[in-house]
């Protein structure tokens, strides 16, 4: 039997003050007398406490980590690649901050201060200044992966500053204490990731919402750990961390008061003087800009997808082809939104009723309602034979059933994969959705954009869902009136049914300005040279890009 040395008893509930043991001592500094009583007094009201900062500041942390997922989205159009890059450096970060941590847990209180209103800080101007970046300096990718990783760090020091504290407050089994930290970590997570895309981005916007989240992590995390162990730091740098909590807010209050301010000026500096119209919808960034009575361009997510000079060539040759080959009663049009596509097939007389179903309401209110951009489409949307659905194209088309529908046309007025546009939108199990909705002889004409790889995805992507087709292009970009010095390439589109489809123009449409026989014929056949003898394979929402 082992004779262990008489010293003071280290089973869980004891209060640190009655019992530390040397492995704990060095970390934990202890408190003045009476602090140590106003604590052994109210032992759960503390602790609670501290489960509740660090319920709040994991809310805020994963709020940071979306609001840099959602910016990446809005600027450069790649969820997937924006989400991993954030996400794998986030967890490097963390993981790093808790190692650094390490030299702090002496003064826990007053690191665990200083950490909340830097991440306060930090995170709170994050959307503000990556906004800036890719507006003036174009280095988005990198002060990305910077901010990023300093938040990170920020958040991986909160643990083990909290798991001290708490110790201090009533030393227990360590498993316990991380359980109930923990616990209260990803509980916070899951509120500050479900109020992030139903609250904080409907009512406040990414720059708003960050800034707020900024302030709440400020009070929460520093004011209140600041209040619980007031005692720890000397009364000097008591007074100094207060003042800088206070710093902190009033440095997010100014932002949030300059916060359109900057806005405007990043999209003076992006898209000029002449901004008449902008807004982050739930989906994306819409620009519109242009003199009243002048062209106008409309961008989403930075992306410049309509020039009114030029707006006409896109439109015409996703429509026209697919109208001329037969019956054209019913009509689905996904995307389209913008009008633009829709006033070219209101110029068939045959149409009795078109069915649009665009993700974004937004776009389709600004297109009824801005009197230049209503007129260039001829006000199409107010058409009664009109139907608009506000919902992703795909969603609807999982819906729908040829019970239901069965439209003698599809549309796809969807941006390509090489432009920016979603892979699911041009997936095989997209085409495979909306050909169960075509009526027998029905056409489906797509949007393949200017890259010839991913038109042969896309043609890979259609004859996979059972239909034939025919390659052809329209030349001289959409957007080439408003970019003078760029180069004039083509757009290619693909035009699909179940029997070949015949490549003409009806007679009785009025003619477009961008099309002809002639030309329609002639590009089919120089794609059709350039057509691999091994296609690609299709797209697909599981298989590779």
């Amino acid at each position: 039997m082992i004779n262990h040395p008489a010293g003071p008893p280290t089973h869980p509930g004891v209060d640190l003050d009655d019992a530390n043991p040397p492995r704990l001592a060095r970390n934990l500094t202890p408190l003045p007398a009476r602090r140590r009583s106003r604590l052994r007094s109210h032992p759960r009201l503390a602790r609670l406490t501290v489960l509740l900062a660090t319920f709040v500041c994991a809310a805020c942390g994963l709020v940071y980590e979306l609001e840099l997922v959602a910016l990446g989205d809005y600027l450069l159009g790649d969820t997937v690649t924006q989400t991993s890059v954030v996400l794998s450096v986030m967890v490097f970060a963390m993981g790093l901050g808790s190692l650094l941590a390490k030299r702090l847990t002496r003064r826990p209180a007053t690191a665990f201060a200083l950490v909340e209103c830097a991440l306060a800080l930090t995170g709170g101007l994050s959307t503000l200044a990556l906004y800036s970046c890719w507006a003036w300096i174009g280095r988005y990718q990198a002060a990305m992966v910077g901010l990023t990783c300093l938040i990170g760090i920020l958040i991986g020091a909160e643990i083990p500053l909290l798991m001290t504290l708490i110790q201090r407050i009533r030393r227990e089994d360590a498993g316990r204490a991380a359980a109930d930290l923990f616990a209260a970590d990803y509980v916070g997570a899951l509120i500050g990731g479900l109020a992030f895309p139903f609250l904080i981005l409907p009512s406040l916007g990414p720059g708003t919402g960050a800034l707020v989240t900024g302030a709440v992590n400020a009070v929460a995390g520093a004011a209140v750990v600041l209040w619980l162990f007031r005692e720890e730091p000397a009364p000097r740098i008591r007074l100094l961390l207060w003042g800088g909590c206070g710093l902190v807010l009033a440095v997010l209050t100014g932002a949030a008061a300059g916060s359109d301010a900057i806005e405007r000026a990043a999209r003076h500096a992006l898209y000029g003087a002449d901004v008449r119209y902008a807004t982050h919808s739930h989906h994306q960034e819409i620009v519109l800009t242009g003199p009243a009575e002048g062209p106008l361009r409309l961008y989403l997510d930075g992306r410049l997808a309509v020039c009114g000079p030029d707006e006409y060539r896109g439109s015409e040759a996703l429509v026209h082809p697919a109208m001329a080959a037969g019956p054209d009663t019913r009509v689905l049009l996904l995307g389209g939104g913008d009008g633009l596509a829709l006033r070219e097939v209101l110029r068939h007389s045959g149409v009795r009723s078109v069915q649009i179903v665009d993700a974004d309401p937004e776009l389709t209110r600004l297109a009824r309602t801005d009197p230049g951009l209503a007129a260039l489409t001829g006000r199409s949307l107010d058409d009664p034979r009109v139907q608009t659905a506000a919902t992703d194209p795909m969603k609807w088309l999982r819906r729908g059933t040829t019970a239901d529908h069965a439209y003698d046309v599809v549309l796809a007025d969807l941006p390509a994969p090489a432009d920016g546009g979603p892979v699911k939108f041009h997936s095989q199990e997209f085409y495979g959705l909306a050909t169960r909705l075509l009526s027998p002889g029905g056409r489906i004409a797509v949007r393949a954009g200017g890259d010839q790889h991913g038109l042969w995805q896309i043609e890979s992507g259609l004859r996979a869902a059972g239909l034939r087709t025919v390659p052809y292009a329209v030349q001289g970009s959409a957007t080439a009136g408003c970019s003078p010095g760029a180069p004039d390439g083509s757009q290619d589109f693909l035009l699909a049914s179940a029997a070949q489809p015949a490549l003409t123009l009806a007679p009785d449409a009025p003619p477009p300005r961008a099309l002809t026989p002639d030309t329609l014929r002639t590009s089919a056949a120089r794609l059709t040279t350039l057509r691999p003898t091994h296609p690609p394979a299709a797209l697909t929402l599981l298989g590779p890009r």
